[in-house]
């Protein structure tokens, strides 16, 4: 019986620990295009700025303003300080954050998922937590799996 792997995948993390160089804090941009990285928002080599600026625009509105933006604050800063972004553009990326998990939206407001305790404005309580429970929930099932093959193994010996 062969499995269909994808019908089984609830959700995919990417995250890459990356060097944090001196270089890398040198600009806004550059910070943000190592975070995107990190975060698995951009692959390496990737270059989609409008992106990094929807990326951009949510640090800048959660972490610096603590307000959560609607969808013409966040088009009106991207186009002060990136380059002009349409709003299907700007939409697609935020949903595509919030299928990762990054970003969710209550009535038109979008903000980086809440930390479960903590101060959610708070940039060191939320990225403690981001993954937190995605990474305890892998590690079960990897746990359990493990053991199942385990038993397996008992079992037929």
């Amino acid at each position: 019986m062969e499995l269909n792997e994808s019908e089984l995948i609830e959700k995919e993390i990417t995250l890459r620990n990356m060097r944090l160089t001196g270089e890398v804090l040198e600009t806004r941009r550059s910070s943000i295009r190592w975070l995107a990285l990190s975060l698995g928002i951009l692959n390496p080599g990737e270059s989609r700025l409008s992106a990094l600026a929807v990326l951009d625009a949510l640090v800048h509105f959660q972490f610096v303003k603590n307000v959560d933006p609607d969808v013409k604050a966040i088009t009106e800063y991207i186009n002060a300080n990136w380059e002009e972004i349409n709003e299907k553009t700007l939409r697609y990326h935020l949903l595509r954050m919030k299928k990762m998990g990054l970003v969710e939206n209550e009535q038109g407001k979008f903000y980086f998922t809440k930390p479960s305790i903590g101060d959610r404005f708070d940039a060191a309580t939320w990225s403690s937590s981001l993954f937190d429970s995605d990474y305890r929930d892998i590690s079960k099932k990897v746990g359990d799996v493990i053991k199942s093959i385990k038993e397996k193994e008992r079992s037929n010996k």
